[in-house]
């Protein structure tokens, strides 16, 4: 390990809860800038004022502990102090994928009963306000727009309006209202899709979000005056809990990243001497394929964290050699524990870290276990089960869902296919879930086939993911059409464009006069995947 992990805190030291957090890193780190963005520093000793004015201005809007407040927002500062200006108040923050559509968008704030959202007026030529209105919940009952100074209706607000607000509430009580927050309190709400197509909010709660990247911390070695570009986004763990939570327990410096644009990132790391950057593999090999890759200095890159995809040792041994990465490690995780489980150790070798997953961070345990709940021996394959402080609270309002993630003996079921090698890292071989992953974002194809199935020229339709260079995976959606109706490739993919997020529109489509039926009369995915590929070869 590296010897900078002297300095981490000891584990009966560390924060118990975020806003705890935020004022013991403005004592532990001031003189270091914790936030940097757009040319504008946040010294770790002013984080706490910015913060509360965020924190004191929801509650000049009423709310109280427990409500839950959104933010659908690209990386920013801005989105950094209101999260933490939302959990200080004793709210849940209810992070929204960017890429989502109007109607995805408000889903997820209806059914969390978000009483405000932070949004930009504008972001990539989409008015998300606009975007929003025609579906917008009744229970949300303020915008806050972080740009722009147009608010739709009278009841939103612009950043300075929100934050004039604030003025009414004393510091002082709102202070008592962070410090009262407890460590069992849930932080967070992220949804996350599943087999039934609707996606779930998965509670997590302060304590065991810091305790898990305190581990982290400790692991990747991140030290004090680190400088972090955080591409991947904030509304996703990798970006929030691996990406800048981790900054203030680590005493690193925060660069959020809007848009990952593989020519910016590049010129980023040499301008701002980037140390820390994690990403999906395809951020390092568009980084390698840099026709400026041997003349440009990135000499400062030190740290490096991925994952979501299978990875050939060479990327990992180019990513040493080439980029100059120090430590390079692979992580595994998801929503219902936190965002981390296994990691590996960045001593290890590139094929042991190409290939697994690593070990459990301290306090977890990983079970292989069988379709009759037993546990597997090493070397055998089976569902990976986890168990731990970080497991969820539970699915938000669906006990029923909980009961089937969570056994009774506090096992995780994620879904997952792997086994234990004989030094207990864990490699990953199959999804029970049928999930498959475009460049770092789960697809979940119960979401995407409820979504196809609405347009009037499908009659039966099944997803698949299929290999991408690029990407990794992308959809394949494998379609009957309506007797009399007609629908070409191109026509699907751009009605799917206007319907879902970016990443989940299928990126090929093939017609059937009908699908593949198992014996249990459900849709052979197995014989379209196989369908596909001779397609591809033929």
């Amino acid at each position: 390990m590296n010897q900078s992990l002297k300095i981490s805190l000891p584990l009966s030291e560390v924060p118990t809860t975020i806003a705890r957090l935020v004022f013991q890193s403005a004592e532990r780190f001031a003189g270091r800038t914790a936030i940097e963005d757009n040319g504008q520093c946040t010294d770790y000793a002013e984080l706490p004022e910015r913060v509360m004015g965020f924190a004191r201005g929801l509650m000049a809007l009423g709310i109280q502990a427990g409500d839950r407040v959104g933010i659908w927002a690209p990386n920013s500062g801005d989105w950094i102090l209101a999260a933490l200006g939302i959990q200080c108040a004793g709210a849940v923050l209810v992070p929204i994928n960017t890429r989502m559509k109007g109607l995805e968008a408000a889903d997820v704030l209806e059914r969390s009963g978000c009483r405000v959202l932070f949004v930009p007026q504008r972001f990539l030529d989409v008015d998300y306000p606009a975007l929003l209105a025609p579906h917008r919940p009744a229970s949300l009952e303020h915008l806050v727009l972080l740009d722009g100074d147009t608010p739709g209706l009278s009841s939103d607000l612009t950043l300075a309006q929100f934050l004039l607000g604030a003025a009414t509430i004393d510091a002082d009580s709102a202070r008592q209202r962070a410090l009262a927050v407890g460590p069992e309190a849930v932080c967070d709400l992220l949804f996350t899709s599943g087999t039934t197509g609707k996606p779930k909010g998965v509670m997590s709660g302060h304590g065991q979000n810091l305790r898990a990247f305190t581990e982290y911390v400790k692991v990747i070695g991140l030290v004090p005056g680190d400088r972090y570009l955080i591409v991947n986004p904030f509304f996703h763990a990798f970006g929030y809990k691996a990406g800048w939570l981790t900054c203030l327990i680590g005493g690193a410096t925060i660069l959020p990243h809007a848009v990952f644009d593989a020519e910016q990132v590049f010129q980023r790391i040499a301008r701002e001497r980037i140390s820390v950057l994690p990403g999906a593999p395809t951020l390092y090999l568009s980084l390698l394929a840099h026709p400026r890759l041997k003349q440009t200095d990135l000499s400062s890159l030190r740290i490096a964290v991925t994952g979501s995809a299978s990875i050939p040792p060479s990327l990992i041994e180019r990513m040493r050699n080439e980029l100059g990465f120090t430590v390079v490690t692979t992580a595994y995780g998801l929503t219902e524990c936190g965002g981390l489980a296994t990691i590996c150790d960045p001593q290890d070798s590139a094929q042991v870290i190409a290939g697994t997953s690593g070990r459990p961070i301290a306090g977890t345990e990983v079970s292989i276990r069988d379709p009759h709940n037993q546990a597997l021996d090493a070397g055998l394959t089976g569902e990976i089960c986890l168990r731990g402080f970080h497991i969820m609270q539970g699915y938000f309002q669906n006990p029923e869902a909980t009961r089937e993630a969570i056994d009774a003996e506090g096992w995780l079921h994620t879904g997952d296919v792997g086994r234990l090698d004989e030094a207990g890292n864990l490699i990953i071989t199959d999804r029970l879930k049928d999930m498959f992953i475009v460049g770092g974002f789960n697809c979940y194809p119960a979401e995407i086939e409820a979504a196809l199935i609405r347009h009037p020229a499908i009659a039966q339709v099944a997803v698949i993911g299929i290999a991408d260079e690029r990407m990794g995976e992308v959809g394949c959606a494998c379609v009957v059409l309506r007797e009399g109706r007609e629908l070409d490739e191109a026509q699907l993919i751009a009605w799917s464009r206007e319907q879902m997020a970016n990443y989940k529109v299928p990126r090929q489509v093939r017609f059937f006069n009908a699908l593949p039926l198992n014996p249990s009369s459900k849709v052979a995915k197995n014989e379209l995947r196989a369908v596909v590929a001779n397609d591809a070869q033929a």
